[in-house]
């Protein structure tokens, strides 16, 4: 989506940018119901049928960006129904988190084969032979799947000579590592709330922009218009999202801009993080637990709660980088307010938590920052710095990347524990942690600290993201590796804790 899905992009940015434009000039919410005119000038449909269609589906962006339920398309309401309830300076959210604003879905066909024109009609018929059913047949122009009969097996497609056999699937529900993608009655996608862990892959696949989650940035903003005691954590993949042009300290800079008194590295936590589940890893397992899973990413820990209940007391107990940088700060400023800046959307979820909710205090993605600093007007490259930023190890920047979570645990467990050996097995998109966690519950990785990642490539590949993951993955390994920390010992991280220089 990040290359190719440019309209959707654009859309997007202008929605961010108008709501947190709105916040910034104190503009009456009232307003909102022109905004979809100044988004979708004119009387010409641009992307689908209708113009009033893409409005509809404008506003119900709006609104989610607001932090609104969708509307229901069975029942009058107007753009503004329950604006007031948005028009606060805290995190106002009310679940669900992912959207389907159900015009904007076309019903796509759920997961069938079907045979192109690339059938030759050939006198072997492997096709026939392998299926289990009898669902495919040879018609007078090519071979035939009866829909009816056929289960989805896929043995016609492997078995064809000619590749002249296709799957399709609806992108979301091919997405969705947790078959949380059902179907209402008109066919159209629809979220069950019991199987979904808010990890928005759904949400990146979706070519019509049907899906979409909740936001937080007008009551951020309005926020920072009011508290000076406002801190931005930033998670480590916050390389490269803003162009080829900004640095690192640009960033930080342009962030201090719009109102935030400081911005802290989240790979500062992720040391900490690193450091606790060492310890926890050397002294349960396996003494206690047969493996141990980290903690990093939200929705894999939501997975294994949903999916596996009977394994998520082998997830580790340690918090995640985010909840441990805020804690850091608040550990310094008692009346912190503390903004998670990162390509995740389920951390949304994870700051509503009871054992979070009093350090994380909102959550945006990098998209929803870049919608800010539209409205700002403000240009990264062009912000005069000279500091270089380093708060965080070499170990605790890896986070960013699949793989980077076990390698900094194993190390650091292994600087401890010279003599302990670690295996160690990592999975990234939640159809890969499921597989994992199979196996896991098996007995068949007994000894293993496990990692799991809900995204391909770990948080680089995050749905809240704006580059290409090859780019920025690039860009967090050259600025990981500029560290004056090669680890969480080095960054004086003792018992868990960040001693002050």
């Amino acid at each position: 989506m990040k290359e190719s899905y440019v309209n959707l992009i654009n859309i997007r940015r202008q929605v961010f940018t108008k709501i947190a434009k709105m916040a910034y000039d104190e503009t009456d919410l009232s307003e909102l119901e022109k905004l979809s005119f100044d988004i979708l000038p004119g009387e010409v449909a641009i992307y689908r049928d209708s113009i009033f269609r893409e409005r509809a589906i404008v506003d119900e962006r709006l609104r989610l960006t607001l932090g609104l339920d969708v509307r229901k398309p069975t029942e009058y309401h107007r753009v503004t129904d329950g604006i007031s309830e948005a028009n606060v300076d805290e995190t106002q959210f009310i679940e669900p988190l992912v959207n389907v604003i159900t015009f904007a879905c076309e019903a796509c066909p759920t997961k069938s084969f079907y045979v192109t024109d690339n059938c030759r009609k050939c006198l072997a018929h492997p096709c026939t032979n392998v299926c289990p059913t009898n669902a495919v047949s040879i018609g007078k122009e090519r071979a035939i799947i009866d829909q009816d009969k056929c289960i989805k097996c896929g043995r016609c497609k492997e078995t064809c000579p000619y590749s002249a056999i296709v799957k399709y699937e609806r992108p979301c529900a091919e997405a969705c590592g947790v078959n949380a993608i059902d179907s209402d009655y008109l066919g159209r996608a629809q979220i069950n709330a019991a199987r979904c862990v808010s990890c928005g892959n759904c949400i990146i696949q979706c070519p019509y922009g049907a899906i979409s989650d909740k936001s937080q940035i007008y009551q951020l903003v309005k926020a920072l218009k009011k508290n000076n005691h406002m801190y931005a954590i930033i998670a480590p993949s916050f390389l490269a999202q803003f162009g080829p042009l900004a640095s690192p300290i640009q960033i930080f800079e342009g962030i201090k801009q719009l109102g935030f008194k400081d911005v802290v590295e989240v790979s500062l936590g992720a040391d900490i993080t690193t450091l606790r589940e060492a310890k926890e890893f050397l002294e349960r397992v396996p003494s206690e637990n047969p493996y141990m899973g980290t903690s990093c990413c939200n929705s894999w820990t939501i997975m294994v709660k949903k999916l596996f209940p009977d394994q998520y007391q082998y997830i580790s107990d340690s918090s995640s980088p985010m909840v441990e940088t805020a804690k850091y700060i608040k550990n310094k400023d008692p009346e912190a307010k503390i903004t998670f800046i990162g390509p995740c959307i389920s951390k949304k979820l994870e700051a509503l938590r009871e054992d979070v909710k009093d350090y994380v205090h909102f959550v945006i993605t990098f998209e929803e920052l870049m919608g800010m600093f539209v409205a700002k007007g403000i240009e990264l490259s062009e912000i005069e710095v000279s500091k270089e930023i380093q708060d965080a190890s070499t170990l605790g920047r890896g986070y960013a990347i699949a793989g980077g979570v076990a390698e900094a645990v194993k190390n650091t467990a292994q600087k401890i524990d010279p003599f302990r050996e670690i295996n160690v097995e990592g999975a990234s998109t939640l159809h890969e942690c499921v597989k994992l966690m199979r196996l896991a519950k098996a007995g068949k990785k007994n000894g293993y600290l496990l990692e799991g990642m809900a995204c391909f490539g770990g948080c680089i590949g995050g749905p809240g993201t704006i580059a290409s993951l090859n780019r920025v993955k690039k860009a967090v390994t050259e600025f990981k590796n500029q560290s004056e920390y090669k680890t969480p010992f080095d960054n004086d991280i003792i018992d868990g804790k960040l001693r002050d220089k």
